[in-house]
């Protein structure tokens, strides 16, 4: 059995002279890397017939309690941290995301009580503080500096809650990128934390206050057995009550499924405090509803909606009639209400538009409803029996988000944002319907040297699908050009605004968006086309984007990279090994790479409405067929890749990277260019990543990416 290289073999890299290939395929030398060895294990499954080897099993191990693993990680980013080194756009890349980051943002404001809690950052603090006004204009009052809570930044604030009267806020903590959340509860006036602390909450913290704000109900999991991982699955779900001044020990049990461990389940009071609306769900998108009147907590749930055979968003109520939007009868969505006394049938209110219904609010006694039309956002304010009233005035073609509040709120705050936009907070008046700037950023930009473009494309099938394109302005020419995409989960891929992706198109570069099958741009039709059986066709539309690029002069001949994370690295994986000759470098990020075995660690189990079930046959050739990890293929030269995950990644465990990278780096004839893996620690899957930490990767990432396409000549 073969060991991990030493570390002393690696003190000095050995660059080789390439094969001719390499220098074909890139236009440039390529070095060709002694990497580390890692060892092979004798893992040989049969999977319906058909034998399926995993020699590097061994990778799944926890990095932090596997010295071998932990050896292999050490070794691999000493030989990418000797590579990036050799960048000459390295420094100039880290250097101007470090001053495009530097700009004053700050979160949509959560009015509770009066008082208007909200986020903000100064510009390059690890983490976005939380402040909190006792009016709309008042002084800005310090509640939580999240930057105190560790040395590296790397302990965040997650989500936070105000009580209805604005008097106490529950905040959860995470620490080191992990999804497990511990909540704590403050006391607003004063600043004092509680006694109460709440562990095992996972994939989000949020806590439902009651009414008169003496304690909150919140889902979490058991806590782990003694000798579990930050990689076991997680089952269990259950919602609790948790009553202010007391050990979580005590929390009184309130709605579970131990029939099925599998289920999860969410609360929400209504505004009005009466119900308790508890949603449902598997794996999919698909959720059932029960009720639970708090007038009569003893009472058995109200079943709503069951099945789980439809979405059912949860928009207000008045009194026992509730607004949900949902897929009912309607692949866009449509919003309906239903008495929860009565129990008469759903009634529509607002039907199926010809756009994807994304999101849906209730304040100052209207619906605010936002639509994609097209992958950009609409938002239009509707009565609550559905007659049309107006539309909410956007600045341009971009993404809105927020519009949260209470039924009778007067006002409420959206968020807008566009790939040259950073966010800017609106203010809206419901009687109005005037919306004001609340906050807007200064930036170390000029937003209108950007330009910002939407073009059509036909994918392999004849599907037209849409694609945003970001440069400069009067830029016309073929350049360097970075093509991302996700594809997966019903999740719209829309204008959004990142400060490394400016300092891309500065360069000279071109980054392009292609929003590909497997999101909700055009409702549930575009993500069923893209996932189980119909995975294929989220790969096909990806390279079909890549090749339009080329072809019609966008790219650079040999100047074309692909990146994407989480479900993105999936399709980076599988399209490399697809096409790797239509890409010149590419970057799979934090990605699902092990198409067999993802149902078995953290989060994977929700993944199967989209993925498939392994243990299923016919689903079973179907992730076969295109799992990256399984069909990596000697004879053909592979681009430069660098694939990026983190050492602790408990939502896509780094055993998917590392043993992919493993097999690319052993597998004979996939040509010189360099096939890298940046492994990060106190980091997980991107959520509550530390300022320094994000413009450290990226900058690693688009230098390399900027490096093998032209953007450093």
């Amino acid at each position: 059995m073969r060991h991990v290289l030493a570390v002393a073999l690696l003190s000095s890299v050995s660059l080789m002279t390439p094969p001719a290939s390499a220098d074909a395929q890139t236009g440039q030398a390529a070095p060709a890397f002694v990497y580390p060895e890692a060892k092979t294990v004798d893992v040989v499954e049969d999977h319906f017939g058909v034998k399926v080897a995993d020699p590097y099993r061994w990778l799944e191990n926890d990095v932090r309690n596997d010295p071998d693993v932990a050896n292999w990680v050490a070794s691999e980013n000493k030989v990418t941290d000797a590579f990036l080194h050799t960048l000459p756009l390295r420094d100039w890349f880290k250097q101007r995301m470090t001053s495009l980051y530097d700009y004053e943002r700050y979160g949509l404001p959560v009015k509770k009580g009066g008082r208007y809690f909200y986020q903000h950052n100064s510009g390059l603090q690890n983490q976005s503080l939380l402040f909190v006004r006792e009016d709309l204009n008042g002084k800005p009052r310090l509640l939580i500096d999240p930057n105190t809570w560790s040395k590296d930044g790397a302990t965040a604030l997650a989500e936070w809650t105000p009580s209805e009267d604005g008097t106490l806020l529950a905040y959860s903590i995470q620490d080191g990128g992990t999804d497990w959340r511990t909540v704590k509860v403050m006391d607003v006036a004063t600043g004092k934390v509680l006694k109460d602390e709440l562990k095992w909450l996972k994939y989000g913290g949020n806590v439902a206050w009651t009414k008169d704000a003496k304690g909150f109900y919140y889902s979490r999991f058991p806590a782990p057995a003694a000798k579990a991982t930050f990689q076991n699955a997680t089952l269990n779900h259950k919602v609790y009550f948790h009553r202010l001044g007391t050990r979580q020990s005590a929390d009184r049990l309130v709605y579970s499924t131990p029939a099925n461990p599998k289920l999860s389940h969410y609360a929400v009071v209504t505004d009005d405090g009466r119900w308790l609306v508890i949603s449902t769900s598997l794996a999919g998108d698909e959720n059932d509803i029960h009720l639970i009147d708090l007038k009569r907590p003893a009472a058995k749930p109200i079943a709503l909606f069951t099945g789980l055979k439809n979405q059912w968003n949860y928009v207000g109520n008045e009194g026992s009639r509730f607004f949900f939007s949902t897929d009912k009868g309607a692949p866009l969505k449509q919003v309906m209400a239903v008495d929860a006394i009565r129990r008469i049938a759903p009634v529509t209110i607002i039907p199926e538009a010809k756009s994807a219904l994304s999101d849906v609010s209730l304040i100052g006694g209207k619906l605010i409803a936002s639509y994609l039309v097209d992958a950009k956002s609409e938002s239009r304010v509707y009565s609550l029996s559905g007659k049309p009233l107006s539309t909410i005035a956007l600045p341009g073609l971009g993404t809105v988000s927020g519009f949260y509040g209470k039924k009778l709120d007067p006002e409420t705050f959206f968020a807008f944002t566009s790939f040259n936009r950073p966010t800017t907070i609106y203010r809206y008046d419901a009687s109005s319907g005037e919306a004001t700037v609340w906050a807007a950023p200064k930036l170390a930009f000029d937003p209108e040297s950007i330009s910002v473009e939407q073009r059509f494309y036909t994918s392999k099938d004849g599907t037209r699908v849409p694609m945003f394109i970001v440069r400069k302005k009067g830029s016309t020419g073929p350049a360097p050009t970075m093509l991302y995409g996700y594809g997966g989960f019903n999740i719209p891929i829309t204008p959004s605004f990142s400060p490394a992706d400016i300092a891309w198109i500065e360069r000279g570069g071109t980054f392009v968006v292609a929003n590909i099958r497997g999101g909700s741009e055009y409702g549930n039709a575009w993500h069923d086309a893209g996932r189980l059986s119909r995975k294929q066709n989220v790969f096909d539309d990806f390279i079909a984007a890549g090749e339009y690029l080329k072809t019609n002069g966008i790219s650079s001949p040999h100047g074309l990279s692909a990146i994407g994370r989480s479900n993105g690295g999936l399709l980076i994986g599988a399209v490399t090994n697809q096409r790797p000759d239509l890409f010149d470098a590419v970057s799979p990020g934090v990605g699902v790479m092990d198409m067999l075995r993802f149902d078995q660690f953290t989060a994977g189990r929700y993944w199967v409405d989209d993925y498939g079930h392994p243990d299923k046959q016919a689903d079973f050739k179907t992730l076969l067929a295109y799992s990256p990890y399984h069909n990596i293929r000697g004879g053909k030269a592979y681009p430069p890749l660098i694939a990026v995950t983190a050492d602790t990644d408990d939502r896509v465990v780094p055993g998917h990277s590392f043993k992919y990278i493993a097999r690319l780096q052993s597998t004979a004839g996939v040509g010189g260019a360099p096939h890298l893996i940046r492994i990060d620690t106190r980091s997980g899957h991107g959520s509550g990543k530390p300022i320094t930490k994000i413009i450290d990767e990226y900058s690693d990432v688009y230098a390399f990416l900027g490096h093998f396409t032209g953007l450093d000549r």
